[in-house]
This record gives C-alpha cells, sequence and structure tokens, in this order.
C-alpha cells in the first residue's frame, strides 16, 4: 500500500509539473510577438535586447537568491556547472535565436529548434543517461514530420545561411543546457540553495555577456517608453518568474519531455497569430500541427500507458 501511495504521489508530481510547464511555453510564446516587435519595429539590437532583458531579471531574482547561497556555501564544482549552465543556456542558446530571429523569418529559426528533442534524444541514448525508448522516439519523429509540413518551404532572404547557422549552433546549445540544467536542478537545493539560487546565478552571467557583446558591437542601447516596457515585460514576467517555473519543472520532468513539451509553442505560437495577428491556416498546415500534437502526446503519455499495461499484467499474475 505504502508503494502505491508513493507511486500515485510521483504521477501527481509529474502531471503538476506537464501542467506548469506548458504554462511557461505560453508565456514564452507570447514572447515571440513581443521580440519581433522590439527587434523591427523598435530597431533594438538583437544581443543588447537579449542581455537587457536576462540581466534585469536575474538581478530581479538575486536578493530572493542570496539566503540559499549563503546557507548551501556552493563549492568549486556548482558553480563550474552553474555559470557553465549559464553560458550555454541563456548566452549561446538565447543570444542565438535573437541573432537569428533578426536576419531569419521566424518559421525558420521556429524549425531549427524543433529539432532539439531529437539532439537530446540521440545524446542521452548514447551516454545511456534517461534514454527515451523506440515509442518516444517515435513519437520525437512524428512532432518533427507535423513541424515539417507546417513550416516547409521556407522563403529565406538572401545572405542567410550565417544566420540560419547560428540557428542551429543554437539549437545545439539549447540539447546540451536542457540536460545539463536537469542534471542540476536534481541537486539544487543541496548544492546551490535552491531553483531560485540556480536560475538567477546562471540567468546573470548569460545575460552579462549577451549585454557586453551587445554594447561592443552596436553600442549602448536606446530605448523610448514602448522599449522599456517590453524589456521590463518580458524580464519579470517571462523571464524571471517563468524561466524559474522551468527549471523547477525539470527537477521532475526528463530531458526529453521538457523538449518535447516546448515544441508546444508551435501550436501556441500558430494560434495566436491567428486570433490577434489574423494569419489563416491552411490545411497542410493545420495537418503539420495535428501531427505535432499526437507526436508530443506519443512521448508525454506513452511510457504511462506502457506502465499501466504492464502494471494490469503483473496485477493479472503475469497472463
Amino acid at each position: 500500500m505504502e508503494t502505491v501511495a508513493l507511486d500515485a504521489r510521483q504521477e501527481d508530481r509529474r502531471e503538476t509539473a506537464l501542467a506548469q510547464a506548458l504554462f511557461v511555453t505560453f508565456l514564452w510564446s507570447t514572447s515571440f510577438v513581443l521580440i519581433k516587435i522590439g527587434l523591427h519595429d523598435l530597431a533594438i539590437a538583437p544581443l543588447s535586447f537579449a542581455g537587457l532583458r536576462y540581466t534585469i531579471a536575474a538581478l530581479l531574482l538575486l536578493p530572493f537568491a542570496v539566503r540559499g547561497i549563503r546557507r548551501a556555501r556552493p563549492d568549486r564544482r556548482a558553480w563550474t556547472r552553474v555559470l557553465t549552465l549559464g553560458l550555454l543556456f541563456y548566452a549561446a542558446t538565447q543570444g542565438a535565436q535573437y541573432v537569428a530571429l533578426d536576419t531569419l523569418p521566424s518559421a525558420a529559426v521556429s524549425l531549427v529548434l524543433t529539432a532539439t528533442p531529437v539532439a537530446v534524444f540521440a545524446w542521452s541514448a548514447l551516454r545511456r543517461v534517461e534514454g527515451g525508448g523506440p515509442l518516444q522516439a517515435a513519437g520525437i519523429f512524428v512532432v518533427l514530420v507535423g513541424a515539417a509540413l507546417y513550416f516547409l518551404p521556407l522563403s529565406l532572404p538572401a545572405g542567410a545561411g550565417l544566420a540560419l547557422v547560428v540557428a542551429v549552433l543554437g539549437m545545439l546549445a539549447n540539447a546540451a543546457s536542457a540536460l545539463l540544467g536537469r542534471h542540476i536542478a536534481r541537486d539544487a537545493v543541496e548544492r546551490l540553495g535552491g531553483i531560485v539560487p540556480m536560475t538567477a546565478l546562471s540567468m546573470l552571467l548569460g545575460g552579462l555577456v549577451m549585454l557586453a557583446s551587445g554594447i561592443a558591437t552596436s553600442g549602448a542601447p536606446k530605448l523610448d517608453s514602448a522599449g522599456w516596457t517590453i524589456v521590463l515585460w518580458l524580464a519579470v514576467v517571462n523571464t524571471a518568474f517563468a524561466f524559474t517555473l522551468w527549471n523547477h519543472t525539470l527537477r521532475t520532468l526528463t530531458a526529453i519531455e521538457s523538449n518535447v513539451m516546448n515544441n508546444t509553442m508551435l501550436i501556441q505560437i500558430a494560434l495566436l497569430a491567428w486570433i490577434f495577428l489574423g494569419e489563416s491556416l491552411n490545411g497542410r498546415q493545420l495537418l503539420g500541427i495535428a501531427l505535432a500534437v499526437g507526436g508530443i502526446g506519443i512521448v508525454q503519455l506513452g511510457p504511462l500507458l506502457i506502465n499501466g499495461s504492464r502494471a494490469w499484467r503483473e496485477a493479472r499474475g503475469g497472463r
């Protein structure tokens, strides 16, 4: 009975983590519109834009992180890992996305990012760390087919090759940070004093690197009231709050599950564009969305169905 109760609690935690992760992806989907406005309508330099967003968010989180850091007293290994996460997940991944979006259409960048679960799955399988089973591999494949149907064919502007390379590098950094982030999140309470210190420290380093790079290449950012409104909203709501909640879910979800859940942004962005921007969807795009939803469902629910079927057979004596 104790085992059954424990399994039920674990499943409740997993369902809660999935709901929280979905909410975060909704916030990040709304970020897409704001980023496009900042880059194109307000002409904010990509790295300066990203650097301001993440540096401000980290500074907001830092006062809440100090107590945990003092209590945990991180050792050198903990500092190294969390700072590496800052370079990978913020400076490399987020910086690359902003730079790529400044040149490429959003469909191109989104399509590249959908390959993140494939990279995570391949790396996990090679390292034999949380490697997904055949069912999860099939689900990832369906997600990618759906994304291709939705976004292809792409119409890339001239000279977009370098930006496409930057987007691919950002995707690979995103995959690496997903694996490292989950590993750090598991013992963040003991080694760093909690999820908030983990988020604040890694975000501060990544934000400062992007901001310094933006100032070095484009000069000090000059924002009007509209620009500051966008930056502050992204920093407070869609970054400080959203990334802390996302890192919290990493303590429960696997890296593959988290990345495929992240791909629900494909669906959410399409719906937001249809509702607020009046962008219609053709039959091919609707089919792509349906396949993406189905693939996500396979990855998320497949292991539960397999475990439930196994438990049912065991209850019947292996018949």
